[in-house]
């Protein structure tokens, strides 16, 4: 059966920041959310791009080389892949990330 997937009731399960939740699957692409709480360490993802949506609150997405994206709650942006890059949590802050479901979330060191 074809459920509603409500956003809400999801981020009332996240406890732990940067520990991203599984929310839906898409052909070969895979939708989590996740509480960004602080500050998440450099790291780039060679292959892959990753989509960042702000569902709730505010972050900073710092990268080497270039100017920082602010992102408030109905904004999002694309990593292209390559680019090392540091999210920042300006308030605890709820993140959709659709990104291919082989990225390891915390990228290649």
């Amino acid at each position: 059966m074809i459920r509603a997937i409500i956003l809400k009731e999801k981020v009332k399960e996240l406890s732990k920041p940067w520990v991203p939740m599984e929310i839906s699957r898409v052909n070969d692409q895979v939708v989590r959310l996740a509480l960004y709480d602080g500050e998440y360490p450099w790291h780039k993802h060679a292959n892959e791009d990753e989509l960042f949506y702000v569902y709730e609150g505010s972050i900073v997405i710092r990268m080497r080389g270039q100017p920082n994206v602010t992102l408030h709650a109905g904004e999002m942006t694309v990593m292209p892949k390559g680019i090392e890059h540091s999210p920042k949590s300006l308030e605890p802050s709820y993140v959709l990330m659709f990104e291919p479901q082989a990225l390891k979330s915390q990228g290649d060191y």
